[in-house]
Parts: C-alpha cells; structure tokens; sequence
C-alpha cells in the first residue's frame, strides 16, 4: 500500500494520475483545497489511508451490486494498524476486507488492511475471518466514513 493520508491528519492527499512520476498532491475541489474535517473524537483521518499502485477502478465497467462505475482512481486502502505512517511510504499489509462505497455516484472500493508488523499488536491471527474483522472494525469506519462524508 502508498500511503496517501497518514493517521490524524486532515488534508485530503491523493496520487496524481496525470502528472509525470505520479506525485501525491493535496486534492482541489471546486478550486479549493479539501481537507476531511474533525469527527469528534477523532482528528482528521482516523486510519492510515492510501492507494494501491498499479490498481484501477474501471469506469467503463458498472458494479453488478451497487449498479455505479469505477472511479478511474487506483483502488482506495485504509491501514487500520497503530502506527503512524508518513506519506508516500509503502508497506506490506495483509487484507482484512472489502467495503463498496458509492462517492459522488462512483463506485469506490475500501480495502481495509493491517500493516504486517501490526499483526501481533492487534492479535489478528492470519486465519483471521472476515466475519470476525467485519464486527471488530466496520461499526467505527461506517460512523466515521458517514459522519466524514456528510460534512465535506
């Protein structure tokens, strides 16, 4: 995984697929730059956030479930560990599930990762099931990702 947004900090950050090396610049909406604002008790993003290089959300292609068409963004990653990681730095993460959001009509897919070295921290075996990550880390994602969503 890039990291695109370390853990705490607000400013909307992503890969620039169309620039030259593929910087990570802060994101501009409507000529303003976009920060995620404070969801009490949380400031800014509560998880490492970033991308998978070399990924891609078709938006030629409609998601048979959510009916909306990829993004054309690489696909969205949250590291969920306790670290704080620094942007740009890539890690190796072990997937613990997949969330479909549906962002200003596109499909966008979340995958929820733990960073290897957070493993042990969280005592999340490799056998680990979705269902048990499901229960364990969806309630405060959906809280903070609705909460999130509903005052940018």
């Amino acid at each position: 995984m890039l990291v695109e947004i370390p853990r705490w900090t607000n400013a909307k950050l992503e890969i620039c697929k169309e620039e030259y090396m593929n910087p990570i610049k802060q994101d501009v909406k409507k000529g303003q730059l976009r920060y995620v604002n404070n969801v009490f008790p949380h400031k800014g993003y509560m998880w490492n956030y970033g991308a998978l290089p070399q990924t891609w959300e078709d938006p030629n292609h409609v998601d048979p479930d959510t009916q909306a068409k990829g993004d054309n963004d690489p696909i969205d990653a949250c590291e969920i560990g306790s670290k704080i990681l620094q942007r740009g730095e890539v890690v190796q993460v072990k997937v613990l599930g997949i969330l479909a959001m549906i962002d200003e009509g596109l499909f966008v897919s979340f995958v929820t990762y733990t960073a290897i070295t957070s493993i042990k921290l969280f005592k999340l075996p490799f056998s680990c099931s979705a269902v048990h990550a499901n229960n364990v880390l969806l309630p405060p994602y959906m809280s903070f990702y609705t909460l999130r969503n509903n005052n940018m």
